[in-house]
């Protein structure tokens, strides 16, 4: 009887031990899964203040469409980059304009994005290509920043864009400066040159301008206007007068 109850006793001891010690690894599971859980949680954190670090301006005002190599290539041609030259391109994307520029020609460029994913991912290229020490991108609006150092600017944003774009062109560059555009004209502003780049089956069109002396910059429709009034009404008062002289020739006849 007393060597039955001993052996009762013993199960019952390993029974219960056995439970603790599932019980104790099983707080210890839920205790190291709440522990990566407040990691993950702070490393989200982190993350998302990174992030916010680098937060959108407002809505782009265009689509994103990369200019293919061809276009980029012969938008520098045209742009006679030399030794000295600071090239802007305004709504630079993945940057492949400022990065070709510097690459190619080795000259200062910089690259203005409103998107910070976009900026990012261009100052990743640079450094993978190893010219990060030329190029520099910027997450700011174009319509708000200093164009004054630049030589040459480059677009590829739209025909509405570049003409809201033109007075600040023209204000801010110096004369001789290259504005090079991918596609889209400057309103009335006649381009000097255009070029059609083989593209597939079609082509891509790119545009260059030359900003002007101050002096030759072109009138606005408002003083054109004001000088044809003022010429006719100079027509107007020579045919009276030539009247008035035939008039008084009659009568003394």
């Amino acid at each position: 009887m007393k060597n039955h109850l001993d052996a009762k006793f013993i199960l019952l001891w390993l029974v219960l031990m056995v439970t603790s010690r599932n019980v104790t690894a099983s707080s210890t599971v839920r205790h190291a899964q709440m522990t990566i859980d407040l990691t993950a949680k702070n490393s989200s954190s982190s993350t998302q203040r990174a992030a916010g670090k680098k937060r959108q301006l407002r809505k782009p005002d265009v689509i994103y469409y990369p200019t293919p190599p061809e276009t980029v290539a012969e938008m520098l041609r045209m742009a006679n980059l030399k030794k000295g030259d600071v090239l802007y391109d305004l709504g630079s994307g993945d940057g492949r304009i400022p990065i070709a520029a510097a690459k190619e020609y080795g000259i200062r460029a910089v690259g203005i994005e409103i998107d910070p994913k976009l900026v990012s991912e261009a100052e990743e290229i640079a450094r993978q290509v190893g010219v990060s020490q030329l190029v520099h991108f910027r997450n700011e609006d174009m319509f708000h920043i200093n164009l004054r150092e630049a030589t040459v600017v480059t677009l590829y944003l739209s025909e509405k864009l570049n003409v809201l774009l033109r007075p600040k062109l023209l204000n801010e560059l110096r004369p001789g400066s290259r504005i090079l555009s991918h596609d889209f004209r400057m309103g009335d502003w006649k381009p000097e040159q255009t070029v059609r780049v083989p593209w597939g089956k079609l082509y891509r069109t790119v545009y260059l301008w030359t900003v002007p002396q101050r002096s030759r910059v072109m009138p606005r429709r408002r003083t054109e206007g004001s000088g044809l009034k003022s010429r006719r009404r100079s027509f107007a008062g020579s045919s009276q007068t030539t009247s008035n002289r035939i008039q008084r020739q009659l009568l003394r006849g």
